[in-house]
């Protein structure tokens, strides 16, 4: 099925809004990914609650996916990549090898993020805390104030919507044309309402909603009146 892209400018650069929950930049060649939260499951299991364990696997395949169908070049993992500092440790040899894999084909960046401030080098790759290429700048934590071409992660937007008598939760990217907030990618990742404080303050004049759906990213509108109360 062809899938219509969604297109939006953040500090003029022509991006585009994938339902997988990605950010393709399309003149880079380059992915950009929120919050894998790599072994997840295992982490909760080492608590006693118990989650099927393939939560690493299933969104290492969705990465794989949206890398080979775009031809990326370049991935930029926005941080919480991996769930604990010992979650890389944890990867079974499958997904060590489809890992290093990836990081040896394309230049790979692991952004820092809270819950991995050291990503495992071994698996390859560029380790920053933050990345800078040509307007725009990836971060894991959104900066205070207005920070014009800011792309970050961290805090998984969601919308809670109200169509024909029904409510449905949708994972969503947040932007207001200078800074994007993307989606967490990962499967075991929860959402935060967006008119949750520590969304709504990065944004002083509004913002728009792009809500993931199965086949292509939908623009919810400006204004928070497509939000349930």
């Amino acid at each position: 099925m062809t899938r219509d892209p969604c297109r939006i400018l953040v500090a003029g650069e022509d991006l585009v809004l994938e339902p997988s929950g990605a950010l393709w930049w399309p003149a880079e060649k380059t992915l950009v990914v929120a919050d894998l939260h790599f072994e997840k499951g295992s982490s909760y299991a080492r608590s006693g609650q118990f989650l099927p364990p393939y939560d690493t696997r299933a969104t290492l395949r969705k990465l794989q996916s949206v890398i080979v169908r775009l031809g990326a070049e370049r991935v930029i993992a926005l941080g919480d990549s991996f769930h604990d500092d010992g979650a890389g440790a944890r990867l079974d040899l499958e997904e060590r090898s489809a890992l290093s894999s990836l990081t040896k084909l394309l230049e790979f960046i692991w952004v820092e993020g809270n819950h991995d401030p050291n990503p495992p080098a071994w698996l390859g790759g560029r380790v920053v805390a933050e990345m800078v290429i040509g307007a725009l700048v990836f971060r894991h934590i959104p900066a205070e104030g207005n920070r014009m071409g800011e792309i970050a992660g961290h805090l998984h937007p969601a919308a809670t919507l109200s169509r024909g008598g029904m409510r449905l939760r949708k994972r969503c990217f947040v932007s207001d044309g200078s800074r994007l907030i993307l989606p967490a990618f990962g499967a075991y990742t929860g959402g935060l309402d967006v008119r949750d404080e520590a969304v709504c303050c990065l944004f002083q004049n509004g913002f728009g909603i792009y809500a993931l759906g199965k086949e292509k990213v939908y623009f919810i509108g400006g204004t928070m009146a497509a939000l349930t109360g």
